[in-house]
């Protein structure tokens, strides 16, 4: 499993309180938002993320011509 495998769900009791909850967890792990603070799945507000690739390092991607 890599790290782009990983996905996150935050919940919230309102749509303020969830996307505080998402900036966060993105700002913390480096993750990007993939669901937007919604409330129709069930009780209450959910959003979720998915952890983003490092970036390769110098030397180790494909190369632009």
């Amino acid at each position: 499993m890599g790290v782009s495998d990983v996905s996150y769900m935050v919940r919230g009791g309102t749509r303020e309180q969830c996307q505080r909850a998402l900036d966060e967890l993105c700002r913390l792990v480096g993750a990007r938002p993939t669901i937007l603070p919604t409330d129709r799945h069930g009780a209450g507000w959910i959003a979720r993320a998915v952890s983003m690739p490092k970036a390769p390092a110098v030397g180790e991607g494909p190369v632009e011509r």
